[in-house]
């Protein structure tokens, strides 16, 4: 299905029999292509001979999916340390340059961006698998989207192609100015965008004060959102949807494997992940230890398909947990929930505190414009937090009294209160941004 489908509109599913497939069939499957992908990564990547060789297995010894503990990690240093070491692709690449169609790289917001190479046929499977979700998320070919997300070398750019492949008429968007974008959005009244969640915040507050009313206005139906966890905060989704009378979706990828790797479908709980690409473990993030099914910790990836560079045991640094229970739509590929990134939580009076706490309070307290910033800090010889809110223009409680409502409110969800709240004027936080927003600010001593 990698080539446009002509489907009826009234399919529930983009590929039924795929993704209502019984658990042991899923996990059939799933072992078949990771035994092969356990041989090709040996047999044709230098670095994964070497690490194989080096713990004492080879492939054979993989004979169930729990095998796959066996095997060594890898993680974003892996990914950086043999990036350019023997090719321009590295010792993680398992095919020749020639066979390279497409690359991607991260945003090296935590450290030298790293590379994603592509086949032909690991790209062709990444937009089926992007139009699954588009599909899922309920886009049909009568709907007119904007992709309004990066194109430069951002593995999120090319999804549009699944929007097309699907038969909607697609807009590709990119990083438009705002005010270009209000324009693309009232002239060609498109019904479906993708944006991250604080853009699609953003933006909609930048219609109504360009006298342009989201709702009224415009015909977006359906907002899709990504690269943040706001779509996956209750009190945010609803912001948003409040603002714009649309849908939100949350969508979840990662560069290192493809755009979107699983995605809400319409009861909004929890991401449906590709389990025909993906074989999810939950780690424990300090140890390494694998948890139990259903158990909160770091998500460790296994791509099955991707034979560009596989991912064997890849420690996403994302906190979470999966669901393999099937879900009320009839979908049975497991859901994951993602808290928080391994790197963001904090630790306050034995309190584990991610910043997505802290949003699901701001977003939630109807006085505040939903805007925050988090100052985390050593005093005492122990961690500290404040937050910067933005009263909303024309609430009458005073700055102490938002302060203390902020306060208790942060107490009463996350178990340990602020050491302070600053209130800002409405506008007063320069949080905002076209894209991703940047709302933490460590100031612990680094060791």
């Amino acid at each position: 299905m990698a080539e446009q489908t002509k489907k009826n509109p009234n399919d529930k599913y983009w590929d039924e029999e795929l993704e209502t497939m019984p658990r042991n069939k899923i996990e059939e499957n799933q072992l078949k292509d990771l035994k092969e992908m356990i041989q090709f990564a040996y047999d044709n990547s230098p670095y994964y001979k070497r690490s194989f060789d080096a713990a004492g297995v080879k492939p054979g010894d993989l004979q169930t999916l729990a095998d796959i503990q066996k095997f060594p990690f890898i993680n974003k240093k892996t990914q950086r340390d043999t990036q350019g070491v023997g090719s321009f692709l590295g010792e993680l690449c398992a095919v020749p340059e020639e066979d390279v169609v497409f690359i991607s790289t991260s945003s090296g917001s935590t450290g030298v961006p790293t590379v994603s190479p592509f086949t032909k046929k690991d790209f062709d499977e990444f937009q089926d698998t992007e139009s699954r979700w588009f599909w899922q998320a309920g886009m049909r070919p009568k709907d007119r989207y904007v992709h309004a997300l990066n194109f430069s070398l951002y593995v999120g750019g090319p999804d549009v192609i699944g929007a097309q492949n699907l038969g909607a008429l697609c807009i590709w968007g990119g990083t438009l100015p705002s005010e270009r974008l209000l324009f693309v959005l009232k002239q060609y009244q498109p019904t479906i965008i993708w944006t991250s969640p604080s853009y699609a915040w953003q933006l909609g507050e930048k219609a109504l004060k360009a006298g342009i009313d989201p709702k009224k206005d415009l015909n977006i139906k359906k907002i899709i959102v990504a690269g943040e966890l706001g779509g996956s905060i209750a009190a945010t989704r609803k912001a948003i949807e409040d603002l714009w009378g649309a849908e939100v979706y949350d969508f979840y990828g990662l560069s290192d494997i493809f755009g979107a790797c699983a995605a809400h479908c319409e009861y909004h709980d929890g991401l449906h992940i590709a389990e025909n690409h993906i074989l999810v473990e939950t780690v424990d993030p300090n140890t390494g230890d694998i948890l139990p099914p259903g158990s909160t910790g770091e998500l460790v990836f296994t791509t099955l398909r991707k034979h560009a560079r596989p991912l064997i045991r890849f420690r996403t640094g994302d906190i979470g947990r999966i669901d393999q229970t099937p879900c009320k739509c009839g979908r049975t590929h497991g859901r994951i929930y993602i808290q928080g990134r391994k790197d963001d939580m904090f630790i306050v009076s034995a309190v584990n505190v991610f910043p997505s706490d802290i949003e699901a309070v701001v977003r939630d307290i109807k006085e505040l414009t939903g805007e925050y910033l988090i100052r985390i800090f050593n005093k005492d010889f122990t961690c500290k937090y404040s937050v910067e809110v933005e009263k909303k223009a024309g609430v009458t409680l005073s700055d102490e009294e938002v302060a203390v409502l902020t306060s208790n409110a942060l107490k009463g969800r996350i178990g340990v209160k602020p050491s302070n709240v600053v209130v800002h004027q409405d506008g007063g936080l320069n949080t905002r941004s076209e894209h991703k927003s940047s709302r933490v600010i460590d100031e612990r001593e680094q060791k």
